[in-house]
């Protein structure tokens, strides 16, 4: 694996040891739901969705948030199956995280997102958001959650 990316919390808060906001993702085949940071990584706030198109796109639209959020490492979900093991999808965000540290010379962390948009969805259900408003939010909410539990591991270390 690149040595710009690491599955280890631990190993992560080493390499991103300068003070400053993380970003989120939650990586899908059409979407990337984004999240960022406070400069003190305590609360994390959903902000956008990316529609994806090639992997330059994609790589743009992340430069743009890098220029508007200054942030200074990056939490990526990786999609681990309910009983521990890891997919297609899972060598998908792989490759990906891989070409993005290529690119933006970034430390990212994949972070284990099971379960992430189903809170997603639950928290917007139980606020009695609509269907359709739900489709158009639920990747940010899901980057949300996955910063998040982040941020309370790097806390709780």
């Amino acid at each position: 694996m690149n040595k710009l990316v690491t599955q280890s919390a631990e190993k992560f808060e080493d390499y991103v040891n300068t003070n400053g906001p993380l970003i989120g993702f939650d990586l899908g085949t059409k979407t990337i739901g984004v999240a960022v940071s406070d400069i003190s990584r305590t609360i994390a706030t959903p902000v956008t969705v990316i529609k994806r198109k090639k992997f330059l796109d994609d790589l743009e639209k992340i430069k743009d948030l890098e220029k508007k959020y200054a942030f200074v490492g990056i939490i990526l979900g990786l999609p681990i199956n309910m009983n521990g093991t890891e997919g297609p999808r899972c060598q998908s965000t792989r490759s990906f995280a891989t070409k993005l540290s290529q690119m933006t010379n970034h430390f990212i962390c994949l972070w284990d997102e099971r379960l992430s948009t189903l809170a997603a969805e639950k928290s917007l259900i139980s606020s009695d958001i609509s269907r359709k408003s739900r489709t158009k939010i639920i990747d940010k909410i899901a980057a949300c959650y996955i910063l998040q539990g982040f941020l309370d591991r790097l806390k709780n270390s």
